[in-house]
């Protein structure tokens, strides 16, 4: 298993990092089949690059790349590839395939049958479904039995996501798995580009483990590792045992891998992953370190207000990237602490990252007073309008440095801030990646905790994370003793009400008979989370973490009266 990490659209870049990945291979372990990811060859996920007919051309002119400078090797190889369908029959002409080489020669396609179309899935956008399955000889070197070939049997990704005993509601009446067991495979074989969610690796293993039980067949599934715009891709590619499922070897996550696993041999099982918050944390860093290499930039900047937020963005940039690619500046006005200040100081000292100052109380002096005729004549007083100058000429400020030394412009906003639209556009928002957006307040707490406990394993020298930046209440500082609470429910209570309103689409009437909150705090909150809709379309891109984010697979209207 290949676990390679690949760029979108690089494609002569894929196919060198594939053929690089096969002579590894064979260079260490003379495998008898080598898989890669779902789509290795273009990228996942491509979206509206498939729209272009030379790209298409370009990928399948890869594939016969591939097999011709991988000739020379003896054992197998899946790689997955777009390919264009040999037919008239309406559709779009594509498909998401697998391609089947060995010796030089592409001796087989397999086409994905089951195209999901979900949260960030749009496949049947650009692909046809496959409608046959294939399962192909593979010779093998001979083992104690004398056996010479393997009836491998080929899938891709969603095609093992339907299992009955799983899933209470099926999205697909096609059943793979038994179309696959009547040709009598050895092993099935599983292309994936499976993106990251907390919690998903360890279902990923139920999951196919199940199929394993089901069929009796041991199942080894690729999967893709790395970032690509807001999607990241963990890795933790597997092999589980047949009749029984036991994981029977794992890949690391968040890093490029290869795997290799004797079917043929005893294994005894093995461990998978277990530890949200260490996968948030690896899956965070590979996402900005990805982003920000494969969009072209070396640095970023974080603007430091001293609190939680900035403070684990920083960190994890650090982490990402080293601290002298990452620039923080603090721009306190009349209403930031000393302590707000002392702590970005702090946490930059720890970070080992370059900081500076700059007050901003002479432009938003200016600001008032130029606005002061204006924001007379309408009659009202002071309020929001006044306090958001600060965060827009904070953005201002930060967009400027970015633009002046081509650094990218991290945003430091939290998914509970989002949500109720406690953030300002322009301002805060600023920038050209989100990364906590996916990540409640509560998390965002938990992961600085666990940064501090195990800063050593990941490259701190000591605690990142400055103790009274943990322990103070939070407070965006934009007027005299202001903290978040004084507008927003605590938030062990916003974030449950947000569990259940984004990700688990409750209604506010079984919010409240599951978990007896307030009435008045759920109708406000969830208010909240529908009004501020448009703010959200116009957020920078941000990693998704969870199984449901404000990003490409949040499809909300603006102009809606529902709720």
């Amino acid at each position: 298993m290949a676990q390679i990490n690949t760029t979108v659209g690089n494609i002569g870049g894929n196919a060198d990092r594939i053929v690089a990945a096969a002579r590894q291979v064979h260079d260490e372990t003379q495998a008898d089949l080598v898989l890669f990811p779902e789509l290795a060859v273009l990228g996942y996920p491509p979206r509206d690059l498939l729209l272009k007919p030379h790209l298409i051309t370009l990928c399948e002119q890869a594939v016969h790349d591939i097999a011709r400078r991988t000739a020379d090797l003896p054992g197998t190889i899946v790689v997955g590839a777009v390919r264009r369908r040999d037919t008239d029959d309406p559709g779009t002409g594509l498909c998401n395939s697998a391609a089947v080489m060995r010796a030089g020669r592409l001796l087989h396609w397999y086409d994905k049958r089951l195209l999901p179309t979900y949260d960030v899935f749009d496949e049947d956008r650009y692909f046809d479904p496959g409608c046959e399955p294939l399962v192909v000889e593979c010779p093998v070197a001979s083992d104690e039995s004398g056996c010479t070939t393997a009836r491998v049997g080929v899938t891709i990704c969603e095609d093992l996501w339907n299992e009955p005993a799983l899933f209470a509601h099926r999205l697909y009446n096609d059943d793979v798995v038994a179309d696959l067991m009547a040709g009598k495979p050895d092993v099935i074989v599983n292309l994936s580009a499976s993106p990251f969610a907390v919690g998903k690796p360890a279902f990923r293993q139920q999951l196919f483990g199940q199929v394993a039980r089901r069929t009796g067949c041991p199942v080894v599934m690729c999967n893709l590792v790395g970032g690509n715009d807001d999607l990241i891709f963990d890795g933790y590619s597997m092999a589980l045992a047949g009749r029984n499922g036991l994981l029977m070897a794992a890949a690391p996550g968040f890093c490029e891998h290869v795997l290799t696993v004797d079917l043929a041999a005893r294994q005894e099982p093995v461990a998978g992953s277990t530890d949200d918050l260490s996968d948030l944390f690896g899956a965070l860093r590979l996402g900005v370190r990805d982003y920000v290499s494969k969009c072209g930039f070396s640095d970023v900047i974080v603007a430091l207000s001293g609190g939680i937020d900035s403070a684990v963005v920083a960190a994890i940039a650090v982490a990402a990237l080293g601290g002298d690619h990452v620039w923080g500046v603090g721009m306190p006005s009349r209403f930031s602490s000393e302590g707000s200040v002392d702590d970005a100081r702090d946490l930059a000292d720890r970070l080992g990252t370059r900081f500076d100052l700059v007050e901003i109380e002479p432009a938003h002096r200016a600001m008032l007073d130029m606005l002061q005729p204006l924001f007379e004549s309408t009659g009202r007083q002071p309020g929001v309008a006044e306090e958001n100058i600060q965060a827009r000429l904070r953005g201002n400020i930060v967009m400027s440095l970015s633009n002046k030394v081509g650094a990218l412009l991290l945003t430091t906003g939290n998914k509970s801030e989002l949500a109720v639209g406690y953030c300002t556009l322009y301002g805060d928002m600023a920038g050209g990646l989100a990364v906590i957006s996916d990540v409640p307040k509560t998390t965002v707490y938990a992961l600085a905790e666990w940064m501090n406990r195990n800063h050593a394993d990941i490259g701190f020298s000591c605690s990142p994370i400055p103790e009274s930046t943990i322990t103070k209440p939070p407070s965006a500082e934009l007027k005299p003793d202001q903290t978040d609470q004084d507008t927003l429910p605590t938030y062990d209570v916003l974030d449950e009400i947000i569990r259940r309103y984004v990700e688990q689409h409750q209604s506010v009437q079984v919010i409240l008979e599951q978990t007896g909150f307030n009435e008045d705090t759920v109708r406000r909150a969830c208010g909240l989370i529908d009004r501020n809709e448009y703010k959200r379309r116009q957020m920078p891109t941000g990693l998704k973490v969870t199984g449901r984010a404000f990003g490409s697979g949040w499809r909300m209207p603006i102009a809606a009266r529902f709720g």
